[in-house]
């Protein structure tokens, strides 16, 4: 029943046949490598498109429970590396991409919370959403989804505890830092009202996300069945012992979510890239994109962005590592 879900359901493999049935009706030669690009850019476009909006629609109908202000008042209640875990969770549950996720990270931060909590928040929310678990499981199993999330909160709550022992609180930027809270409850929504909210919320994240879903494909495209195997695996294959942190520094100056980092793993798994290589990879993109860092550069200095860069790249340099470890277990 497992496989099924994860063959059938989520990872729709009928699809992919159906389409290649299709293209195969026209005279399309799927063994070939433009009607094998053709075959992978159809499949990954409609089953990310359809993951994407359902998990939307479930995430955010869930997120209308969770507010920026009821969110806050959660955290507020937990002290010390308690906080840090609920701040981790509650990560799990809001935007889908870091650049979305500082907007709240600035909000909480000039309430008070101490900057640690907030930090946990910052890395879980574009690393580890509920998203990323479903889409995992659909390419690489539930094995591998549940210890990529798990992995991924760890990062968080150590980051975040970490960041909090050190004396960086004077690194905030000073109108963050004398901003008051102004606190404003929400009214309580209908469940139409709900409904309604994780249906807008389905539409504006699909005009934001899609055209990074089609460019990831597209690279996963070509990457599937242009670039030879023997060049992905010298790169990022068993033989390269820095692949891990190559994948993570690689990963850094793009700029994608979860929808957009799969097709691209996808590919160069099968291409024979070491597991953790290819999850440092999708954690680097999410986490530490060059435009996300810019927008967080508004909100800290340059100091307390160096140590929040370092702690996230050595937490994913550290899991992608295991990973490769452990990949004969795992798998």
């Amino acid at each position: 029943m497992g496989k099924f879900i994860t063959d059938q359901i989520l990872g729709m493999k009928w699809l992919n046949a159906l389409i290649g049935n299709l293209l195969r009706a026209l005279e399309v030669d799927t063994a070939s490598r433009i009607g094998g690009s053709l075959q992978f850019f159809l499949y990954d476009v409609i089953k990310i498109t359809v993951l994407l909006c359902v998990l939307i629609y479930l995430i955010s109908y869930i997120q209308s429970y969770f507010p920026p202000e009821r969110s806050r008042e959660i955290m507020g209640h937990f002290h010390g590396i308690r906080a840090n875990c609920i701040a981790a969770l509650l990560g799990t549950v809001t935007p889908f991409c870091s650049c979305s996720s500082i907007p709240l990270f600035i909000g909480f931060t000039s309430a008070g919370l101490p900057l640690g909590v907030t930090f946990s928040f910052l890395i879980s929310s574009p690393m580890v959403d509920l998203g990323s678990l479903v889409l995992l499981m659909s390419i690489f199993g539930a094995k591998v989804a549940v210890l990529y999330v798990l992995l991924g909160l760890v990062i968080a709550v150590a980051g975040g505890t970490l960041i909090e022992k050190l004396p960086m609180e004077n690194q905030v930027e000073e109108f963050i830092r004398k901003a008051s809270a102004v606190d404003i409850v929400s009214p309580a929504l209908t469940q139409k009202e709900r409904l309604e909210y994780a249906r807008d919320q389905v539409t504006e994240t699909f005009k934001k996300v899609f055209p990074y879903i089609l460019i990831g494909v597209g690279i996963g495209a070509v990457i599937h069945n242009w670039i030879p195997k023997s060049w992905v695996m010298a790169v990022l294959g068993s033989n390269n012992p820095f692949g891990v942190i190559l994948a993570t520094v690689i990963g850094i100056p793009m700029y994608a979510d979860i929808f957009g980092t799969i097709p691209i793993a996808e590919a160069l798994l099968g291409k024979g890239a070491q597991l953790g290589t290819v999850l440092a990879f999708m954690m680097g993109v999410t986490t530490l994109s060059l435009p996300s860092m810019i927008l967080l550069r508004k909100a800290i200095k340059p100091k307390l962005l160096g140590v929040y860069i370092a702690v996230c790249a050595a937490g994913i340099i550290v899991v992608g590592c295991l990973f490769n470890l452990f990949q004969g277990f795992i798998l």
